[in-house]
């Protein structure tokens, strides 16, 4: 196939989703709530008929960071479909490295307990690199995919203790950073889900309907996919 004979068509286009429950919602809220859901009736709410945007939910509650490349399998390439991939993953590694948990430990004095913190964070970086070159590689030489979304990890949940928020921060950098050298695009969390009731109150560390809300329109804002159809007539 080329990009070149006289053949107008639109792309198809696909918002992939990636990584934990921050995404994969659906248990903690009611049938139409979730994250990909609300997204999906945004996009259907476009009016666009056969060239409908679709949501691919490949994230899966209580993945960590290196499960992302056993949803990517998952995801057949299709050399004719724009693709806006978004990733939020890495809680549930923090949960397993027991963060939690840290806040107990006795130290003797604030430089060794950040020093602690410091190689926990490493690891941390090590193997949320390692899920970054997974993705890139996936996405690697697509002719139409915009730039991988990463997604910071959320601070304001409401059972969350200060010293927790304080390490999350250490955590975040991370993200942050590995946006910044790779030139990715973020979706901070932090300062979108930011009140009591984006939680869920069955669990706490999930969005609720109305975090949901706010994140799915975030993903649609940032893809802006009726403007992205009009851009998207090419000759194939």
């Amino acid at each position: 196939m080329t990009i070149n004979e006289p053949t107008t068509t639109y792309l198809k286009h696909e918002v992939v989703l990636l990584g934990d429950s921050i995404f994969d919602n659906a248990p903690y809220v009611n049938q139409g709530e979730s994250v990909s859901e609300q997204l999906q009736n945004l996009m259907d709410n476009d009016n666009l008929g056969e060239h409908k945007p679709q949501v691919n939910l490949l994230a899966v509650d209580g993945n960590c960071l290196h499960h992302v490349e056993e949803q990517l399998r998952k995801l057949t390439i299709d050399p004719v479909t724009h693709y806006f991939p978004f990733v939020s993953c890495g809680g549930n590694d923090l949960l397993y490295l027991n963060l939690a948990g840290l806040m107990d430990e006795p130290i003797e004095n604030v430089g060794e307990a950040l020093d602690t913190l410091f190689h926990i964070r490493e690891k941390f970086r090590s193997t949320y690199q390692a899920m970054l070159d997974t993705m890139e590689s996936k996405f690697a030489n697509h002719p139409f995919c915009d730039d991988i979304t990463l997604c910071t990890v959320y601070d304001k949940i409401p059972t969350l203790s200060n010293q927790e928020k304080c390490a999350l921060g250490l955590f975040n950098e991370v993200i942050l950073h590995e946006a910044k050298t790779r030139n990715l695009s973020v979706l901070d969390l932090r300062v979108l889900c930011d009140q009591p009731e984006d939680y869920a109150p069955v669990s706490p560390i999930e969005p609720s309907k109305y975090g949901a809300e706010k994140i799915a329109k975030q993903i649609y804002r940032d893809t802006n996919i009726s403007q992205n159809n009009k851009k998207d007539m090419h000759s194939i």
